[in-house]
C-alpha cells in the first residue's frame, strides 16, 4: 500500500486548560481553544503555568462550547473567523456578532458538516442555571467519535447522549469540581464535575477512554477552589469502571484505542 492509499485517520490533541484539536485530511477544528488568559487571572487567579500559543493555519475552523472567557477566547476566535468558521449553540449568536463574530448557530441534535467531520450541539448544564447557555459537542469522522463536554455539571442527559449518538471513542470531560463564589453565586457544591462523576458521566455515555481536561491550571482560594487529589481520584475511578483514562499535558496526542 503506498502513503497515498493509506486511510486517513482521525487525529486528536489536548491543548491548554480544556482546549482540544481535531485534524482529519485538511480539516482542522478547535473546540474551546484558549490562549489569551490575562481577562482571567482577577478571578481565576495566576495560571501554574504559560498556556502555549494556539496554531490557526489558515481555513482552521473551531466551536465553543458557551461564553466563559476560560472558553471563549474572543481574539482567538476573531483570527480563526478570518479565514474559516466559528460555530456555536444558536441562543449565543447574537452574543458572538455583538464581538464582531459572524458565527454559523445549530439547535441542540442538528449535525453540520465541516470538511471531512460532523458535528453535533448536544445538552449540557451550567451551573449559572437557565440564564446561560451551555452546550457539548459531539465530533464524528473516519469512523470514530469523541465528545466535548465543556465545564458542564452533573445532569440526567448522559444516557440520552449515549443512546442518540454514542458509543465514543474518547470523552474530553471536566474534572476538577470547582468550588466557585463569584457573580453572586456561592455554595460548596462543585460547579464542575467531581473526578468521580467525570467517571460516571463517561461511563454513562458508553466511553471507551476518558481525556481530563479543565484541571490543575488554576486555584484561586477562596474564589476559585478545585478539587485535591485530582489525577489520583481519576486513576482509582476510572480503574473501577474498566475505562481508559488518558492525563496529557498541554498539546499532547490523545490516542484512540485500536480497532481490528
Amino acid at each position: 500500500m503506498t502513503v497515498k492509499e493509506r486511510p486517513r485517520s482521525l487525529q486528536v490533541r489536548r491543548l491548554g486548560w480544556a482546549g482540544v484539536e481535531v485534524r482529519l485530511g485538511t480539516t482542522t477544528l478547535l473546540i474551546d481553544a484558549l490562549e489569551n488568559i490575562e481577562a482571567l487571572e482577577p478571578v481565576l487567579g495566576k495560571p501554574k503555568w504559560p498556556l502555549p500559543a494556539v496554531d490557526v493555519p489558515p481555513g482552521t475552523h473551531a466551536l465553543i462550547t458557551h461564553l466563559h472567557p476560560d472558553h471563549y477566547d474572543r481574539e482567538l476566535m476573531l483570527r480563526v473567523a478570518g479565514t474559516g468558521t466559528v460555530g456555536c449553540h444558536a441562543p449565543i449568536a447574537a452574543d458572538l456578532l455583538g464581538d464582531g463574530i459572524i458565527a454559523i448557530s445549530q439547535e441542540l441534535g442538528r449535525p453540520r458538516q465541516i470538511g471531512e467531520l460532523t458535528v453535533t450541539p448536544v445538552a449540557s448544564l451550567d451551573w449559572r442555571g437557565t440564564d446561560s447557555d451551555q452546550v457539548a459537542w459531539v465530533v464524528e469522522g473516519a469512523g470514530r467519535r469523541i465528545i466535548h463536554c465543556g465545564d458542564t455539571m452533573w445532569h440526567g442527559n448522559w444516557w440520552q447522549i449515549a443512546r442518540d449518538h454514542g458509543p465514543f471513542d474518547v470523552a474530553f470531560v471536566p474534572v476538577n469540581g470547582v468550588i466557585a463564589r463569584f457573580e453572586g453565586y456561592e455554595a460548596n457544591v462543585p460547579v464542575t464535575l467531581t473526578p468521580e462523576q467525570a467517571v460516571e458521566a463517561a461511563a454513562a455515555l458508553q466511553a471507551k477512554a476518558l481525556c481530563a481536561i479543565h484541571y490543575e491550571l488554576f486555584h484561586n482560594p477562596p474564589v476559585y477552589v478545585e478539587q485535591q487529589d485530582i489525577a489520583k481520584r481519576l486513576r482509582r475511578s476510572a480503574e473501577s469502571r474498566g475505562i481508559e483514562l488518558h492525563l496529557v499535558a498541554d498539546g499532547g496526542g490523545v490516542p484512540l484505542a485500536h480497532r481490528s
